[in-house]
């Protein structure tokens, strides 16, 4: 048997409009019908032109999960719209300034048009739409609500990219400074103190001890500045490589970040909105409660939280109340075990955890403010210490050689 061929078409599609793809098939004849068995009437079908090997398709940034929220947002409102799902993505990938988005867009829509669901077309690129996100739209695509839960899908997506934003701004801008204070430090340390210290050799008097360790760590620093550079660098890429492959390391180091002083907090009850959020927004789209503690648990962010959405998962499977296997995880605090209690005897478990979402993200809302604001003068302090102290080690013996000649 002869293998497909891929053709690109161009041609008018069932509503009218004009219309692009790709379409793999045996020949052009078995193409062509196969587009009118589709409604789509083909004017111009050529053979696709193979990719030279080691060649990135388009320049320019990967997708983000904002570019992911945003083609959401879009599609979700030009269905809403009623326009038609291929003839969106023609205008959505349009609209992308990013060349890999606009071909991701265009990939999902060629599936769409060679006959998948818009679910199926997604699974094809795992690495920008998580399991989460394609259970939600299967789900939607068979209850024939589609461009409901695309616009639920949309609005998760926001707020889980506002919430990171804000974490990611409470964490960065302290971190900024530090680090430029050190590399500061360091310039001074390996440029301006031995300029000094070639000063101090000829005042024949014993150095103050402040000032001989600041020359001993710039002495060190000269020496040592090139092999540190290198260890860093080489502890920084083992990190990278070895954090996502051992499940081991990744725990721990999710362990140690609920531990931080301030930004553990911080931290947690993230993790907290961020599973609310989303377990009501798998609820509310009709996905049973088994199979969206299973999506939640790949989407908490946190090893110590997934393992307790699993163990949850487990509990809720042998016939145990939701509220009930949270409490015994004790990973979830009480106001979000109250509020699940609520919504299953109520029967409006996707309202209650999503209200518990909104006063966590509001939470998280004020810590980081308040972070922020604590966060300015303990930095100012920080600054202060490193490039203020070296400054005095430096003049403080030109300070006593000054008292001595005036004594």
């Amino acid at each position: 048997m002869a293998a497909d061929t891929t053709y690109l078409w161009e041609g008018i599609d069932g509503n009218g409009q004009p219309s692009t793809g790709e379409i793999s098939c045996r020949s052009p004849a078995i193409a062509k019908a196969t587009l009118l068995r589709q409604g789509v009437t083909p004017s111009r079908l050529r053979r696709k032109p193979k990719a030279l090997p080691g060649l990135s398709l388009g320049r320019g940034g990967a997708p983000k999960a904002a570019d992911i929220a945003n083609f959401t947002r879009q599609v979700a409102t030009m269905m809403q719209a009623g326009a038609p799902l291929l003839r969106s993505f023609d205008i959505i990938a349009d609209g992308f300034s990013k060349p890999r988005m606009r071909q991701l867009v265009q990939a999902v829509r060629d599936s769409v048009a060679g006959g998948d669901s818009f679910a199926a077309a997604l699974r094809k690129h795992p690495k920008h739409f998580g399991g989460l996100f394609c259970s939600l739209v299967d789900a939607g695509e068979q209850a024939g609500a589609l461009e409901t839960i695309l616009d639920q899908i949309a609005g998760y997506q926001e707020k889980m990219e506002s919430l990171k934003a804000k974490v990611k701004k409470a964490m960065t801008y302290p971190v900024a400074v530090i680090l430029v204070a050190l590399i500061v430090s360091g310039i001074l340390l390996v440029e301006v103190v031995p300029r000094f210290e070639d000063v101090f050799s000829g005042f024949g008097a014993e150095l103050p001890a402040f000032t001989q360790l600041v020359i001993a760590m710039s002495d060190w620093l000269q020496a040592w500045w090139l092999p540190l550079l290198i260890v860093l660098g080489a502890v920084g890429a083992l990190l990278r490589l070895a954090v996502p492959r051992s499940p081991a390391l990744r725990r721990q180091l999710d362990v140690l970040a609920l531990k931080m002083p301030i930004a553990g907090g911080i931290i947690e009850m993230t993790v907290v909105a961020r599973t609310a959020r989303t377990l009501a927004t798998t609820f509310a789209a009709g996905v049973p409660l088994i199979d969206a503690l299973s999506s939640v648990a790949g989407a908490a962010g946190n090893r110590l939280f997934e393992e307790a959405i699993l163990r949850i998962r487990d509990e809720v499977s042998a016939g145990h109340p939701l509220n009930q296997a949270m409490a015994n995880t004790g990973r979830f605090p009480g106001m979000v075990v109250q509020m699940a209690m609520i919504g299953e005897e109520a029967g409006a478990l996707d309202d209650m955890l999503a209200k518990a979402a909104a006063y966590y993200e509001e939470q998280v809302d004020n810590r980081v403010d308040n972070l922020t604001a604590l966060m300015e003068p303990l930095i100012m302090a920080v600054l202060g210490v490193l490039i203020g102290g070296l400054i005095i080690a430096m003049y403080l013996p030109i300070f006593q050689l000054g008292a001595v000649v005036s004594g």
